[in-house]
Order: C-alpha cells, then structure tokens, then sequence
C-alpha cells in the first residue's frame, strides 16, 4: 500500500488525485476521434455523505459505531468530490449524485446553479439499489464511466462492485473502509458475531475472509476434549491485499498500489483503490491510477 500520512491539507491533496484521474480520462475522450463518440458519465455514489455532523446516529448495518466515523478527520475526508469532478475540464457529458438522505441531496440541488452549464442529476435513493438498475440501463456500446464509491462505513455491497465489473465500461474509484470499519470488526481471538460476520462477508462477496485472516488453534480443555479457536493473524497490509485481490476477480485490471489514508493519530482509515472494468481500455487506465496513486 501507498501510504499517506494526514496533515496539512491532506483532503485538497485526496481529491486532487482523483482530480488528476478525471482530467487524464476526460482529455483523452476529448482527443481520441473513436472516443469522442462515446457519452461519458461520472458518478459520485455517495455525494452527499461527507456533509454528515458529528451527532449524526447512523444504521448499525450501514455506518459503524466507531469513532473513527465521527471524528474530523473522517468528516473532511469526504468532502468535496462532486465539486471538484464537476470543475473538471473537459466535462463530462453528464454528473449523476446519490444521496439517500433528503436533507443532503437538497444541498446537492444547488450545485445545478453552480454549475448551470453542466447536466447534473440528483438521486435520492440507495446508492447500491440505483446503480445496479443503473448498470442495466446504460447502453454500453455507447457510453462510458468512471464511478467514485466512497462510502462513510460499510454500505457498499460486494454485489454493487460484481455488477460495475460486469459492464465491462466503468473505471472504478472506492475508498475501502480498511481500518475505520473491517479491521475494528476483526476480534483477535474468536471470529467476530454472526451480524458482524455477514457484514464482512457482503462487502468482499465471500466468507474466505475468514481463513485469510485467521488462523485456528487447538486447544486441550480441563477435561481433556479438544477445541478449535479462530485467532486474528491478518494486519492492514493483508486486508487491503485482500480486497485488491477481490477486486481482480470482477474487473480488467486493478491499481497493485492504493492509497492508505491515515487520520491524525496515524491509524488507517481508507484504502483509496483504482480498478477497470474495460478491457480495451485497462492497460491505459491502470498505468495512469498506478502514477498518480505513488505520487
């Protein structure tokens, strides 16, 4: 994993990568004559989330009781993302933001006067029930796409990612909740509770995660009967592996270097991972993902 370490204006420089990432893809459509007859659309899963207060009372099998979900650092972290997409030059032909809250995708609302020039469309629906019948939609012979899934805990589901690879048209940004939610799921002895079990095993789409983590020890009881227990061997490097690893199981190609984003008290909070689903395309994709994520 790439690290890097918060501080300073450490969102700016967040976005400005993914910045970077938009204004690469976008001038090369613009200046590819086959490319430029395709319809590009950007996708911000979750834009209004990073508006969140600090008294916010999440879902429990959405957003995680941590408090590495209510602190600063992870509040400014997901700010800004569907202003900076929507300053990129040259635009997108079209910007769709999902927020489910009503409150924040009335916030995003006035984007639209911000922007008058830019066709923007607002859902107020869950992030993952939309983009699955999105998915379906889209002609995509005729249109391309780069999503950005950054979600405040776990809501991303692994069926969501299966289905953007499937399109064989989406670039992919996610921000994986690494250590502001999975890792803190993980108890060192024993696997973690059967609710808390299946959240791990919807967001990487298998419950393998259970042997890559764990190892099982047997123990011998008073009375001399044998006993399995599960014991934490994995630490973030083998998490993020993981996913990464999941990830090339849906799409072309998949960044090998994300980004760990770490709060002010150096714990990990996010892996800021790249993949594509295009197959023509990847070789390009993940060469320039790869370039801005190391620098």
């Amino acid at each position: 994993m790439t690290g890097h370490q918060f501080g300073g204006d450490w969102t700016t420089e967040k976005l400005e990568r993914v910045r970077k990432y938009l204004t690469a893809y976008m001038t090369i459509f613009k200046s590819n004559e086959k490319a430029r007859k395709l319809r590009t659309i950007y996708v911000d899963a979750f834009a209004g989330t990073g508006y969140r207060t600090r008294g916010t009372t999440p879902n429990h099998q959405q957003l995680l009781p941590f408090p590495e979900l209510t602190e600063p650092d992870a509040e400014a972290f997901l700010k800004g993302s569907a202003r900076i997409a929507l300053e990129v030059e040259p635009p997108f032909n079209q910007y769709v933001f999902i927020e489910r809250d009503p409150a924040r995708a009335k916030e995003l609302e006035r984007l639209k006067s911000d922007f008058p020039e830019r066709k923007i469309k607002i859902i107020e629906q869950d992030a993952n029930d939309y983009l699955k019948q999105w998915c379906d939609q889209i002609d995509w012979s005729q249109s391309r796409s780069i999503v950005f899934l950054d979600p405040y805990g776990m809501q991303v589901s692994w069926s969501l990612i299966e289905k953007l690879g499937e399109t064989k048209a989406v670039d992919l940004w996610i921000l994986f909740p690494l250590g502001a939610a999975v890792n803190r799921l993980l108890r060192r002895k024993g696997l973690p509770s059967d609710s808390w079990s299946d959240a791990l095993t919807r967001i990487f789409g298998t419950d393998e995660w259970k042997n890559a983590f764990y190892s099982q020890e047997t123990q011998i009881t008073l009375f001399g009967a044998e006993e399995e227990h599960y014991v934490k061997e994995a630490n973030f490097d083998v998490i993020g592996n993981f996913f990464v690893n999941r990830l090339k199981t849906v799409f072309h190609g998949v960044a090998d270097n994300p980004l760990a984003l770490y709060n002010s008290r150096n714990n990990p909070l996010y892996l800021l991972c790249f993949a594509s689903a295009n197959p023509k395309g990847a070789k390009t994709a993940i060469k320039i993902a790869q370039d801005i994520l190391r620098k």
